[in-house]
């Protein structure tokens, strides 16, 4: 290979542990500003994700007009329906990694960049906390901005009852069950950020993230930052929707009984923000710095060494 040609080969996986290690080293260091305003980013656009999701999957719940007759059935499997909804939901991590922004459940993957002794316990507290925080209010206010839009309403109340419906699962789990939910989780959303550090083009990175994040949508497993719009939409619904909502759905408020501000909180997002921690955190990166990174281990090559090896044609 001449000097002068360009690669196009991906990153193998010692170089991405690497470039993922410098990675953490960057997002540690940002500034508080930055840093937040790219968090808040990545709430809304994940939050688009999940409207996307919602939307697409609305009408696959049946329930009995006053006639009897079936409404809002979309005749399709519910393995299919989930499938769909995982498609249109990697919108979101697609906005963050190609748009650039700070996800709290992929900056899971700075614990490499600290176990290495390259990031201090309170860079990388800061930095969590930070962009936990501003996903947060980018999630709750898209979802503000959302109910305003009353698009609940659409499909003759159809998209209503399926965000409704998605609250009050997702306040409806045990503990134990929203922990190991949210490990499941966090463990694709990072295996898609991580096979993302391997990616030399936007049609790479993009193809990265939708298979991971299909998977865990259409498994049902639970993101922290999803759910930061998903139960707060579905509470604005519930608790200042449009009255004609309800009556196109044939329901009342209180058929969603889990749906609470409590719940919300305490049943889960502090459980799945928790298994999302150890799913990515301990389940990937850690386990991806023990193999590449650690100190017995022999050195892995840079990444700037790597292109060189590579035009060289070594």
């Amino acid at each position: 290979m001449a000097n002068n040609e360009f690669s196009i080969d991906a990153l193998v996986p010692a170089e991405m542990a690497v470039k993922a290690e410098a990675v953490g080293v960057k997002k540690a260091n940002m500034t508080l500003g930055e840093m937040f305003a790219l968090a808040v980013l990545a709430g809304a656009f994940i939050a688009l994700g999940a409207i996307f999701s919602t939307t697409v999957s609305a009408g696959s719940i049946a329930i009995k007009t006053a006639e009897g007759s079936p409404a809002f059935s979309s005749g399709l499997p519910y393995g299919v329906i989930r499938l769909l909804a995982g498609l249109s939901f990697s919108l979101g991590l697609i906005l963050v990694i190609v748009g650039g922004a700070e996800l709290f459940t992929g900056n899971n993957l700075i614990i490499m960049a600290f176990t290495s002794g390259k990031v201090t316990l309170l860079q990388l507290m800061r930095n969590w906390i930070i962009v936990y925080f501003g996903n947060f209010i980018g999630s709750i206010a898209t979802a503000v901005l959302m109910f305003f839009t009353k698009q609940y309403m659409f499909g003759s109340g159809a998209i209503g009852l399926n965000v409704l419906s998605i609250g009050e699962a997702k306040t409806n789990l045990e503990f134990g069950q929203a922990i190991a939910l949210g490990i499941m989780c966090n463990a694709l959303v990072c295996l898609a950020v991580w096979l993302c550090f391997s990616a030399r083009s936007t049609i790479d990175k993009i193809l990265s993230i939708i298979f991971p994040i299909t998977a865990f949508v259409a498994a049902g497993f639970e993101h922290s930052i999803a759910n930061m719009y998903f139960i707060p939409i579905a509470l604005f619904v519930k608790n200042w929707g449009d009255p004609a909502l309800f009556e196109l759905v044939k329901k009342a408020p209180t058929d969603f009984p889990h749906l609470t501000w409590y719940n919300f909180f305490i049943s889960n997002l502090l459980p799945v923000t928790i298994g999302n921690i150890i799913g990515g955190a301990f389940m990937v990166g850690l386990v991806y710095w023990f193999i590449y990174l650690r100190p017995m281990k022999k050195p892995a090559p840079t990444t700037r060494e790597s292109r060189q090896w590579t035009e060289q044609g070594e």
